[in-house]
């Protein structure tokens, strides 16, 4: 986790992520599943392309379905 977040943050590249640093952790999931799995949710919740979306994901009553099932909620962070 902390290494995706850094990555996000320190990367050279010109990506979407680049230009929105820095980029500040604030809940993350398990995965059920393999690390492609993994990335497959991550690819998912990033082509929704809505904060709205992600700020959902993070409340507490949210129940997954579908391809975010595999999502296991890890208590929240504090800050």
């Amino acid at each position: 986790m902390k290494k995706r977040v850094a990555e996000h943050n320190e990367s050279d590249k010109n990506t979407f992520t680049s230009k929105h640093r820095p980029w500040v952790l604030k809940g993350y999931f398990d995965v059920n599943g393999t690390e492609a799995n993994a990335i497959g949710i991550e690819k998912f919740i990033k082509k929704q392309k809505s904060s709205k979306f992600i700020e959902r994901l993070l409340e507490e009553e949210t129940v997954f379905s579908g391809v975010l099932a595999q999502l296991v909620r890890v208590p929240k962070l504090r800050n």
